[in-house]
């Protein structure tokens, strides 16, 4: 018996000294058998487990056991990963060669149009007339009130009209224009009619001829010389010479722009500048500039076809034409506080 008990003691003392120790590795965990592959009839049927039948303590001891990776020692240079030499790739295969030099002479070989080719010029001949005429060979019908306004200021109140449109197609336009003002309860100030013919000198530009007939201050007929379109910097410019059947020569400027605040407020800036070759004392003109319009108009546009504005506008007369107004008893320096619509169709 107690030969018994000396054996049991010597065979457990190894690994309570080396427990004590500390320096003993543990030894590496027995390799688990494989598990082998279910069946058919395994596989259709759902897996269960019963949880309550493991042993977690064991699970808890295993995981503190079981080593952790050093990753300080591990090789992360890139030279040890697989890398791909992209020069021995045929990238000639991913792409369509692109033939150096002219086309071959036998690609000019076919008729100008295909489908003459396969049902004659004669029957195409129609056809193109049409896409022609549909593409740039219409004929328009425009028209603008640039402005319709009441004016308010000292004295009586006034109105004026602006009104201009045209007919016609991109190169060649019948363009018709009006001018008038006037106060309320007194004869009116000016009123004009011109018939113009337009042409396209180039993108942003019509030069203009035509007839100017004036019904007051009195009855009086003009040829008109000028030219109109958009200059650099979004500048609308109309421009004309107009010679009376009387031999006088005048001449008026006008240009405004349209600054955007947003897409729908817009406030533009107005100038008009009218000249004169000669005194014209039966018309109130003087000799070289006669007048000058400064005017300022904020409109909103509700549609783009129909936009309400207000503004401001400042008139004088200059030079000789001062002194026939200060004459008639006018003065030559009138500011307007205008409120009118803009609209075309």
């Amino acid at each position: 018996m107690k030969s018994l008990f000396v054996l049991l003691l010597i065979g457990a003392a190894p690994p309570a000294l080396a427990q004590h120790a500390g320096h003993a590795m543990p030894a590496p965990a027995p390799t688990p058998a494989p598990t082998p592959a279910p069946t058919a009839e395994q596989s259709a049927q759902p897996s269960t487990m019963d949880h309550s039948q493991m042993d977690h303590s064991q699970m808890e001891t295993d995981a503190q056991q079981t080593p952790i990776a050093d990753h300080s020692q591990m090789n992360h240079s890139p030279a040890q990963a697989e890398t791909v030499d992209h020069s021995q790739m045929d990238h000639g295969a991913m792409a369509m060669p692109i033939p150096a030099g002219t086309p071959p002479p036998s690609a000019g070989s076919g008729p100008p149009r295909a489908a003459d080719a396969i049902w004659g010029a004669d029957a195409m001949r129609p056809s193109r007339e049409q896409l022609r005429e549909e593409q740039g060979g219409q004929t328009f019908f425009w028209f603008m009130a640039y402005r319709a306004e009441y004016r308010l200021r000292e004295g009586k109140d006034g109105y004026l009209w602006d009104l201009q449109g045209y007919y016609g197609g991109d190169i060649n336009k019948f363009w018709f224009k009006s001018e008038g003002e006037g106060s309320f309860g007194e004869e009116i100030e000016g009123a004009e009619v011109q018939a113009l013919y337009s042409r396209a000198i180039g993108p942003w530009f019509d030069l203009q001829a035509g007839v100017r007939q004036d019904f007051a201050p009195r009855d009086r007929t003009y040829g008109v010389l000028g030219i109109q379109g958009l200059a650099p910097y979004q500048f609308e410019l109309d421009a004309a010479a107009f010679l009376s059947d009387k031999g006088d020569l005048t001449a008026r400027i006008e240009g405004e722009v349209d600054q955007r605040i947003t897409q729908r407020l817009i406030l533009q800036p107005r100038a008009e500048f009218n000249l004169s070759a000669q005194n014209v004392p039966e018309l109130g003109i003087g000799s070289g500039l006669d007048t000058v319009e400064l005017g300022l108009r904020l409109r909103y546009e509700f549609a783009r076809e129909f936009a309400p504005y207000i503004g401001v506008e400042k008139e004088w007369k200059l030079g000789r034409s001062a002194d026939y107004a200060r004459a008639n008893g006018e003065d030559p320096s009138v500011t307007n506080y205008v409120v009118g619509i803009r609209f075309w169709f």
